[in-house]
């Protein structure tokens, strides 16, 4: 079984980026022609009509990015909020990205105790083969505040399954500070956090320099992104803030060791709903949405190659060369 950071860095470095692009559904941002569509395949049904639209919508975007990243972040919110055809849809969504060849990270933040975490483990984290969950996830954000016991049974699987998980450490929500912050022995909350994450990466290495339990940590804190990086060296990083909530290149490149690896950054609405903003609502109108998804994805690919550490991957076609 390929472990989940060798399949992930191995990811990484085919497609040359650490760029992650998040799914974010949202009803009021869709593109007119998707809502369009939906409605009249579903006119009778608001929720059917939601659903089949972020269906369209993700698999639409799915298809755009796949060749150019390594994994998608689908947040689970926007589909469960329209219950069970939501979740169907979500379910067909992941798939869709496993089947174009992404690494797959659902967005759900899940934490629990005892049987409870191993049944949203076992629910969410399929690992290397699809099949092994219904959510057929790769990976899986995790809520910690429930203690370090609410961990276990998301690693037990993740390593069972050949999958990950992302423990939110420090947060890019401006409110992070309210408990976060939070001192314990002179010490911050979300830097106990962060101890218990480093033992548990420590923990689940098979070799290389990273385990398979990785942490949040957002780029609209790069000071204290840069000290958790020091202090989780054996931790993979998925940081997100980049794009809309005001993160740049420069605010993430703490995250990355000298190859380019241990990090992905994310951008959900700047990419998703990128016809919508400057400067591309100037150049592309609303029924050329997908072609301001690619754009903006290779402007993101192309900020990080410039301004972080993801310029120095080297694909294997590149290393047989200069081999």
């Amino acid at each position: 079984m390929n472990d989940y950071i060798s399949r992930l860095h191995a990811a990484i470095v085919n497609k040359r980026t650490a760029a992650l692009v998040g799914i974010d559904p949202r009803w009021d941002q869709l593109p007119a022609p998707v809502i369009a569509a939906a409605q009249q395949r579903h006119p009778e049904n608001g929720l059917l009509t939601r659903a089949a639209a972020y269906e369209d919508f993700s698999c639409r975007l799915i298809d755009i990015v796949a060749p150019l990243v390594p994994a998608i972040k689908p947040q689970a919110a926007f589909f469960e909020e329209l219950g069970p055809a939501g979740t169907s849809a979500l379910c067909r969504v992941i798939r869709r990205a496993r089947d174009a060849g992404l690494l797959v990270i659902c967005d759900a933040k899940r934490g629990d105790i005892g049987s409870t975490a191993t049944a949203y483990a076992k629910a969410y984290l399929a690992g290397e083969d699809p099949d092994a969950a219904p959510f057929a996830a790769d990976a899986l954000t995790v809520n910690p505040y429930l203690g370090r016991d609410t961990l276990q049974p998301f690693v037990n699987t993740a390593q069972q399954r050949g999958g990950g998980i992302y423990v939110l450490v420090r947060t890019s929500n401006p409110g992070a500070g309210d408990f976060q912050d939070l001192t314990h022995q002179a010490t911050p909350v979300f830097q106990h956090v962060a101890q218990a994450v480093e033992q548990l990466g420590q923990q689940t290495r098979s070799g290389g320099d990273y385990g398979i339990v990785g942490a949040v940590v957002g780029a609209t804190y790069p000071r204290e992104l840069a000290d958790l990086r020091r202090q989780m060296p054996h931790v993979p990083f998925l940081v997100p803030g980049y794009g809309s909530q005001g993160g740049d290149a420069a605010a993430v490149a703490a995250a990355f060791d000298s190859k380019g690896l241990g990090a992905l950054v994310n951008s959900s609405r700047g990419i998703n709903f990128a016809f919508r903003q400057l400067p591309f609502a100037e150049t592309h109108s609303e029924d050329q949405w997908e072609a301001a998804i690619e754009t903006a994805t290779l402007q993101m690919i192309t900020d990080l190659a410039q301004g972080t550490p993801c310029g120095n991957l080297v694909s294997p076609s590149q290393q047989s060369t200069q081999d």
